[in-house]
């Protein structure tokens, strides 16, 4: 995964450093994800990397800001970074803090109003929070 994620770095702009290759290889090797910089820091100790939490969250926002990941935030006090970037919808499991994709396209949203004349919408956030029955 090394040589892929080097080459996935580099088309997003970014130099493919020791640590980017790292967390991105954790990052994207698995699938479409929904990672804290807290999880992925974790993630990259358990796996070897010497990596601070500090390192992570730029780590992040570097990928987000080059398209790599999007960054949704719960409720002001949490973010995540998903690495499905297209344009979709979350469950918040709120005792368990997992986010997870809401299937295909069945949030629908109406009455949006009109941005203005110098401004589009690039894409609409809705988060259904989820709790035990």
């Amino acid at each position: 995964m090394g040589t892929d994620t080097s080459k996935l770095l580099r088309r997003a702009g970014l130099r493919p450093t020791r640590q980017r290759v790292a967390l991105a290889t954790l990052l994207f090797g698995a699938g479409n994800r929904h990672v804290t910089a807290e999880i992925l820091h974790e993630e990259a100790v358990r796996a070897g990397e010497r990596v601070s939490l500090a390192t992570v969250y730029n780590t992040l926002h570097q990928f987000k800001r080059a398209g790599l990941l999007r960054e949704i935030a719960i409720g002001g006090q949490r973010a995540y970074f998903d690495t499905n970037t297209s344009n979709h919808n979350h469950y918040f499991i709120e005792g368990d803090g997992k986010l997870m994709d809401i299937p295909g396209d069945t949030i629908r949203v109406d009455g949006l109003p009109e941005p203005p004349e110098d401004l589009k919408i690039s894409h609409i956030d809705v988060v259904v929070r989820l709790v035990p029955k």
